[in-house]
């Protein structure tokens, strides 16, 4: 049986050197006025719930039948 080697944990950076946090730079924030509208992603996911209903009732009753 093989013995089994244990690996060092090496990191990005050379051991001692602390890594930059950042460029200084701040993070970018939406607009205060940030209002998505997803009347259209709702409206689709009504109309997939509706197929998805009629394909089942009519695997259901060709169950019956065949």
């Amino acid at each position: 049986m093989s013995k089994k080697r244990k690996r060092k944990n090496r990191s990005g950076s050379p051991s001692g050197q602390p890594t930059p946090s950042g460029s200084g730079t701040s993070a970018r924030k939406l607009p205060d006025n940030f209002d998505p509208d997803y009347t259209y992603v709702i409206k689709d996911l009504r109309t997939i719930g509706i197929l998805a209903g009629i394909f089942l009732t009519i695997l259901i009753s060709l169950s019956f039948f065949l």
